[in-house]
């Protein structure tokens, strides 16, 4: 990831929000056949120190990425877009694109049987809650452990991160209130992360 310092995310609290608004997340394995990826759900152990992420693979995926056997690279990535120059002022013609990521590195603990079972409790329960009669695993143990049995459950303490939020900072706040305002019709995720670092003038 480019290091520009003033695009550098560097607090903890900025990428747990990151991974709370994202859960569909991206695994890179330096595996011994070559790079693999994969890409699954993703939710913070909100009981654990540091920033701690749970998730399952689907069988045989593990074995593909040796899980468990090395770090691997995690990426979250929240709102991003293109910004065209025709939104700067006249004269610049340099387009670029507006993005949050983070790469979140570290060795994945795998989980048993039935602490997998209680990870993907978990994990349906924090996307079920928001739907209006919501479905839970307990509702069909019987059938639900089976299928369950097809995954392996993990858990991940990020060892290290690296965080970028790229968001017009080196613009000035006119420019970069007219991308907002531009934004706010076609993807206001970015929209209202752009906000977060170019408040409205009082």
């Amino acid at each position: 990831m480019r290091h520009t310092p003033h695009y550098l995310m560097t607090d903890p609290d900025e990428v747990k929000r990151l991974i709370r608004g994202n859960a569909w997340a991206t695994f890179v394995s330096p595996a011994s056949t070559g790079l693999v990826a994969s890409h699954y759900p993703v939710i913070l152990d909100e009981e654990a120190d540091g920033i701690t992420i749970i998730s399952h693979f689907g069988r045989p995926d593990e074995v593909a990425h040796e899980l468990g056997s090395h770090e691997v690279l995690v990426i979250v990535q929240g709102p991003h877009d293109y910004v065209s120059p025709s939104w700067y002022p006249e004269g610049e013609v340099i387009p670029t694109w507006n993005h949050v990521t983070a790469h979140l590195y570290g060795t994945p603990e795998i989980l048993g049987d039935d602490e997998n079972y209680a990870m993907l409790g978990r994990l349906t329960d924090h996307f079920e809650q928001h739907h209006p009669g919501g479905r839970h695993l307990d509702q069909d143990e019987t059938g639900t452990r089976r299928v369950a049995k097809g995954t392996v459950g993990l858990r991940m303490r990020v060892d290290r991160f690296e965080a970028r939020a790229k968001l017009s900072q080196n613009k000035a706040a006119d420019v970069a209130a007219n991308v907002i305002s531009h934004l706010d019709e076609q993807n206001p995720a970015l929209a209202a992360e752009m906000r977060r670092v170019h408040p409205p003038a009082p």
